[in-house]
């Protein structure tokens, strides 16, 4: 797996991404306090499919809650895994890297995200607020020590909710969006896992080379080491530098960055910012 700060920002720059360069009529519907509560689960879920390790960092976000949890889903994925590998799939375990490495994952995330903005109070969105912020924040402060810094994640996860509640008075309601940002959370988590070593089924149960887990990757050559030189030099500062572009491209489309049209920018990119 990537490192968990370089997760954390693939989900914020894809989330980015993805409403930058939406249709202005889409992003319309989007106000700066959804968006930014989109990025904060965007960033979360991109460390939610490691649920599946017991051992890693941000199983141990919530303490022993957290833990349990992982250990019952790392449990169901290795069942999963036995249950449909065929022959040409490698032998091991699945229980990493399994069924919450799977598109179908995202995507039954992303519908349950949605499914339960749409048929619970506004109290919902406080509890999702609180998890995905919880491992957003372990995610990008992945040094802290995972025995002793639970009620720290648990604290910061809480100010960030109720921050995120004090901004304003209306609460942001875009059901879907929300579980849009959870998919493309745990996408950009698949694309991360996918140029490491090890590669990432992501198209389960798609057969390829006669394997329902095939692992996607470019070729070795393209493929980094974690929290390799590659990662930590070029590709996580990459990552920080286009999620704070296209945020700031985003933010200003729905309003909330009108500073951006004062710079003096190429006239193509102003285009691109402010289409007319």
């Amino acid at each position: 797996m990537a490192t968990g700060p370089t997760h954390a920002m693939s989900g914020v720059a894809a989330w980015a991404a993805v409403t930058a360069l939406a249709d202005t009529h889409a992003l319309g519907q989007l106000s700066p306090k959804t968006w930014v509560v989109g990025a904060t689960l965007s960033a979360g879920a991109a460390l939610l499919p490691d649920i599946d390790h017991p051992k890693s960092t941000v199983a141990s976000t919530f303490g022993a809650v957290s833990r349990g949890a992982s250990t019952g889903i790392s449990g169901f994925s290795g069942f999963i895994y036995r249950l449909t590998r065929t022959k040409h799939d490698s032998d091991r375990e699945g229980t990493h890297r399994g069924f919450t490495h799977t598109v179908v994952f995202a995507l039954l995330a992303g519908l349950i995200t949605t499914a339960i903005m749409q048929t619970s109070a506004g109290a919902a969105l406080g509890v999702l607020m609180f998890f995905f912020a919880g491992l957003a924040v372990r995610g990008l402060l992945h040094t802290w020590s995972s025995s002793k810094d639970a009620m720290l994640i648990t604290a910061a996860s809480v100010l960030l909710t109720i921050a995120c509640w004090a901004w304003a008075d209306d609460q942001p309601t875009n059901a879907a969006a929300f579980g849009v940002a959870v998919m493309i959370g745990c996408i950009a988590h698949f694309i991360g896992d996918a140029i490491t070593e090890q590669g990432c089924p992501m198209l389960w149960p798609v057969p390829l080379s006669g394997m329902t887990w095939y692992p996607v990757a470019p070729p070795k050559a393209l493929r980094m080491r974690t929290g390799g030189k590659v990662e930590m030099v070029l590709v996580g500062p990459g990552l920080t530098i286009a999620a704070v572009v296209l945020s700031a491209v985003a933010l200003y489309r729905i309003g909330a960055a009108p500073w951006l049209a004062q710079l003096d920018l190429p006239p193509e990119v102003t285009a691109w910012i402010a289409p007319s």
